[in-house]
This record gives structure tokens, C-alpha cells and sequence, in this order.
């Protein structure tokens, strides 16, 4: 398990870890296929395959998570369409209780998130996130995904963080992969980013499907 008393730094990932991802993968799979489909007068199971060619074409590149570059390549309102659907924005359960003990315990805590500025606003909006955390960043603002080691290099020069004493908690195993590569020592893989599906474990990694089992080791 993880040894606490070696860690001062924990870096967050947001969607999936902090927050339930069922908003992503229903606005990605669900809401914004329907507005294709509208848009260009086309079945929704067509409308789907596209979207999907579309997406496999950059996963993993910064652009998969651009909201700039989707409402250039499938001209609609993205901003807009995921605030039809904001309702469905919720933190996990698990969240505060974990953010608290982690403050209470003295841990420095940034949020890392691969997200849109755009995204981490609505978001902030609607979960008040940032008064958890000492520190949101958008890895836009470095032009690298968290997948890229360009990325982990300009974010240590930024945060100054010893990656011998660092936490990272991500539910991607590519990522976590490029933390480790990079030299994180502390890696947390998060089970069951989506409510609506059943924890999967990530090989190789400690893994958790709920914070709160963490909660009395935090020191």
C-alpha cells in the first residue's frame, strides 16, 4: 500500500478520480453524437462511427482533449452542449473526505488535469473543486498531455516537486505509466472512474475504488 509518510506532495488527476466520469463518457458517446447527427441529417449510429474514427485519430495527443479542436472539426458548441448537460457533473463521494484529509495531514495537493480550461471551469463551477485544492492546473497551459514527458518535465520545473516524495492518482494506465517512467514514486490507480460501470482494476499499480479506505493511513 502507500507509505504516507513519505509523500508531501499528491497530484490529482479531475475527471474519473475526482469526479465521476460518467459526465464525459455520456457527453462524448451520447450528447454530442445526437447533436452530429442532427447537424449533418445523418443516422445516430452513423453519427457514432464517425465521431469515433475522429477521436481514435488523436487519443492520447492534447487535441483529444481540446474543446477548441472539436468545435473546429465537428462545427458545433461544445461549451454549450456540455452545459445541457452540466446537471450531471457531480463529484465522487469519496472526493472531500479524501481532499480534507489530505489538507489536514499537511499535503501539498494540485489538481492535474488533462481537461480544457474551458471544461475545468464548468466544472469548478458546478463542484467548487478549487476549495479543496491548493492548486488547479490545465496541462494546456504547457501544450502536453499528461501521456507526454514533455509535459512532466515543464510540470515539475513549475511545481518543483521531488518526485521521490510525489503522489500521483490517475485512472488511465497510460498515465500512470508516463508518471512512473518519469520517476513518480507514489502512483494510486483509481478503479472505477464511471458510477454507471464496475471497477476494473489497473495492473501494476495499487489500485482503490474508494478514498474513504484511505483515510485512517493519512498521515
Amino acid at each position: 500500500m502507500l507509505n504516507w509518510s513519505q509523500i508531501e506532495t499528491v497530484l490529482l488527476d479531475m475527471d474519473g478520480t475526482l469526479l465521476d466520469l460518467h459526465f464525459d463518457n455520456h457527453f462524448w458517446m451520447e450528447h454530442t453524437p445526437k447533436a452530429y447527427a442532427i447537424k449533418h441529417n445523418i443516422p445516430l449510429a452513423q453519427a457514432k462511427t464517425e465521431l469515433k474514427k475522429q477521436n481514435d485519430a488523436v487519443f492520447g495527443q492534447l487535441e483529444w482533449y481540446c474543446l477548441d479542436y472539436w468545435q473546429k472539426e465537428l462545427d458545433l458548441p461544445i461549451v454549450q452542449l456540455k452545459r445541457e448537460i452540466s446537471h450531471l457533473i457531480q463529484l465522487r463521494e469519496d472526493t472531500v473526505p479524501f481532499l480534507d484529509a489530505l489538507k489536514a495531514a499537511g499535503k501539498r495537493v494540485v489538481l492535474v488535469t488533462n481537461a480544457h480550461p474551458d471544461s475545468l471551469s464548468l466544472k469548478i463551477e458546478k463542484t467548487q473543486l478549487d476549495s479543496h485544492i491548493d492548486e488547479l492546473i490545465s496541462c494546456h497551459q504547457f501544450g502536453a498531455s499528461k501521456e507526454s514527458q514533455h509535459l512532466w518535465t515543464q510540470l515539475h520545473a513549475h511545481l518543483d516537486f521531488d518526485p521521490s516524495r510525489t503522489l500521483f492518482v490517475d485512472d488511465s494506465a497510460r498515465i500512470l505509466h508516463a508518471a512512473e517512467q518519469f520517476g513518480i514514486k507514489h502512483l494510486l490507480a483509481v478503479s472505477n472512474p464511471d458510477s454507471k460501470k464496475p471497477p476494473v482494476n489497473i495492473d501494476g499499480f495499487v489500485n482503490t475504488s474508494d478514498f474513504r479506505n484511505l483515510l485512517n493511513d493519512i498521515i
